[in-house]
């Protein structure tokens, strides 16, 4: 019985530990102090591993905090999304509808207001994002399912299999509109009373969304679905 115990003591010791992984995770923000105030969060999180904002390892998740979900905050989020393999998570104090169809259109579905952000609720979305799930506050889900309520309605068809469950918004369908009539960035700010980088912004948006290559090929798709 004794060899026995002695036999289990050493084949036991003889199985590596398996290391714990750590998630990479890149904090995005034009604000220094909301940056740093981030930072030490994460720091006290022992999952985290914290990278520079240009980090090219693979796998990893991206944390971009900003006020308001502006043309800058789009900007950046078209950016993190073309990295292959990252996951976002938004930290924000306040989003309009638009915006949030936006955003889960381009893949992001972790989102976190300021005014809640605390260490363990910054850490559990990283799991979360880094998992491929899902976390938005109750408020931001209700106005998502409202959304997705009145698309299926009948606000626009939406495409089949492609990686936006929305279609196109109705601001990048007369974006669009204008593009297939011939005219250039600054003609189409002016008559949509927008500015010349908005225009270039929704663009980008939607050849990111649905993987078009360019102009063209973004004007060729919303004919083909209807859009336009």
């Amino acid at each position: 019985m004794l060899q026995y115990a002695d036999d289990v003591r050493t084949t036991t010791r003889s199985i590596p530990q398996q290391a714990t992984r750590t998630i990479p995770v890149a904090v995005h923000s034009l604000d220094p102090l909301s940056r740093a105030g981030v930072v030490s969060f994460l720091r006290q999180c022992p999952e985290v591993s914290l990278v520079d904002e240009n980090h090219q390892g693979g796998t990893g998740v991206a944390l971009l905090v900003a006020d308001a979900f502006d043309e800058t905050a789009l900007a950046g989020l078209s950016r993190l999304v073309r990295t292959e393999r990252t996951r976002v998570v938004l930290v924000l104090d306040r989003i309009q509808e638009p915006e949030l169809l936006n955003v889960v259109s381009l893949g992001v579905t972790t989102i976190l207001w300021r005014r809640e952000v605390t260490r363990d609720r910054l850490r559990q979305a990283v799991l979360t994002a880094d998992r491929g799930h899902g976390d938005l506050p109750p408020d931001l889900l209700g106005k998502l399912i409202g959304c997705m309520g009145r698309q299926r309605a009948g606000d626009g068809p939406a495409p089949d299999g492609g990686p936006a469950d929305f279609g196109l918004l109705p601001r990048e369908a007369d974006v669009l509109r204008l593009v297939a009539d011939g005219m250039d960035t600054g003609e189409i700010a002016v008559k949509l009373l927008y500015s010349e980088r908005t225009i270039k912004n929704i663009i980008h948006t939607v050849t990111t969304r649905f993987q078009l290559r360019n102009r063209a090929h973004a004007v060729a798709y919303a004919l083909r679905e209807g859009y336009i």
